[in-house]
């Protein structure tokens, strides 16, 4: 039998104060899936660390999940207690919610399901490392991903006084080694020995799939890729208007039918997923560092985001509308980066707070073969006014006999820049 573990000569020096120290590891709160990763790294804390282990698996929506089948197999391979937390009313209320009234999109397309769903992950880690004991936390993140530093960087700022081990970044093992350490240890694989094409993430705000063929970018991603949303030259040939209702920001209706948030996104994901809505071909700048191509199903977002921006058009005034975007983009930046708990992040919550107080009303998206466009907007906060948009309408409020007034002023700077400027180039020549 090959030989996995670690000798002390072999492991990597610890470089941040929360690393843990493997002589000081007792009970380890692994963060876990269920995959062949994690399961591997269940077998292998316990014999690199001679630790005891306490396994912690969130619903945050994912579909097709068996939570009866991830605990019974990390109990099998040896772990102390399976742990399995419903938080999906607490994602959705507290992260999605947030990042819906931010308009939150990292790089223009990247709407941070991933990213919205780690730093929760990581406090309830830190919440149950507590109460079961434990003086570590694992996961099973790579040194090359963005995840390893919004797990790593809530728990260190929730319980500094916690350790973290990532075995991914230590044990150095391939696919192929680890599918061998499953051989050997007794380790089920799901799907048997073959590589799975792609890396797959998912929760009821999104999946992304990356890695395998989707690595070279000269070719378009291959159909097998999607298999949450439907192809869009396979959507209804129907297009379907789906009216959305907010109250302060907030999704709480689906033509006209009253929901709680989690059943509306849900709602949203099926309808979307239905016409082909959400697919994101994205490249993205890594925190680390690396420059990576990102296939995203995100068809709850498109919707519900798409409603919301368009209502804010309608209720907000051109300079809140200006402004607010500026912030926007710091907003996603700040939750992809995974500083949640920074507090500017809780600065910017408040303003988009308050910035939403008047985004009351509906939006009719038109969903056909995987697009989704504004079709129809009503709000008792409109500052839309037919009788002054008009054309065929003059007078009241708007007097269009002062026009000449405010063009000549509103264009005076400009005007004598050109003029300024313009002199001072025929005096060059």
């Amino acid at each position: 039998m090959r030989d996995f573990s670690l000798t002390m000569e072999s492991r990597t020096p610890r470089i941040a104060s929360y690393q843990a120290d493997p002589a000081e590891v007792g009970r380890v709160l692994l963060l876990y899936s269920g995959g062949l990763d994690t399961s591997v790294m269940l077998r292998w804390i316990q014999e690199t660390y001679e630790a005891e282990i306490v396994t912690l698996t969130v619903n945050l929506g994912q579909p097709g999940e068996d939570y009866e089948v991830v605990t019974a197999k990390a109990r099998e391979l040896g772990a102390i207690d399976a742990i399995v937390v419903d938080a999906r009313e607490e994602f959705a209320e507290d992260y999605v919610l947030p990042a819906i009234r931010a308009n939150a999109l990292y790089g223009g397309g990247y709407p941070l399901f991933t990213a919205l769903g780690r730093p929760l992950i990581a406090k309830l880690g830190v919440e149950h490392a507590r109460s079961t004991a434990c003086d570590t936390i694992a996961h099973g993140c790579t040194g090359k991903g963005n995840d390893q530093v919004r797990l790593e960087a809530t728990v260190a700022t929730l319980d500094p006084e916690l350790k973290v081990i990532a075995p991914v970044r230590e044990w150095r093992m391939g696919r192929e080694q680890e599918v061998e350490y499953a051989r050997e240890h007794g380790i089920p694989v799901k799907g048997g020995t073959e590589q799975p094409p792609y890396s797959i993430d998912d929760n009821l705000w999104g999946r992304s799939s990356e890695g395998g063929a989707i690595e070279d970018l000269t070719e378009p991603p291959a159909d097998d890729v999607f298999q949450l949303v439907t192809r869009p030259e396979e959507a209804p040939d129907e297009p379907q208007l789906l009216r959305v209702g907010f109250e302060a920001g907030r999704p709480v209706s689906l033509d006209g039918e009253k929901l709680e948030l989690v059943d509306l996104l849900e709602r949203c994901a099926e309808v979307g997923c239905r016409h082909g809505v959400g697919i994101v071909d994205h490249i993205e700048d890594r925190i680390v560092g690396l420059k990576v191509r990102d296939l995203y199903e995100v068809p709850a977002a498109a919707i519900v985001l798409t409603a919301h921006r368009e209502l804010e058009k309608l209720v907000s005034t051109i300079h809140q509308n200006n402004f607010k975007v500026t912030l926007e983009s710091h907003w996603a930046y700040l939750c992809y980066a995974g500083l949640w708990h920074e507090p500017l992040r809780e600065d910017l919550d408040a303003f988009m707070a308050s910035a939403n107080r008047y985004v009351t009303g509906e939006v009719g998206v038109r969903l056909y073969k995987g697009s989704v466009a504004p079709a129809a907007r009503s709000s008792p906060y409109a500052l839309y006014d037919r009788s002054l948009a008009g054309f065929g309408e003059s007078g009241g409020d708007f007097s269009q006999s002062a026009s000449p007034g405010f063009i000549e002023l509103f264009s005076l700077q400009s005007r004598m820049a050109h003029r300024v400027r313009g002199d001072g180039k025929k005096e060059k020549q």
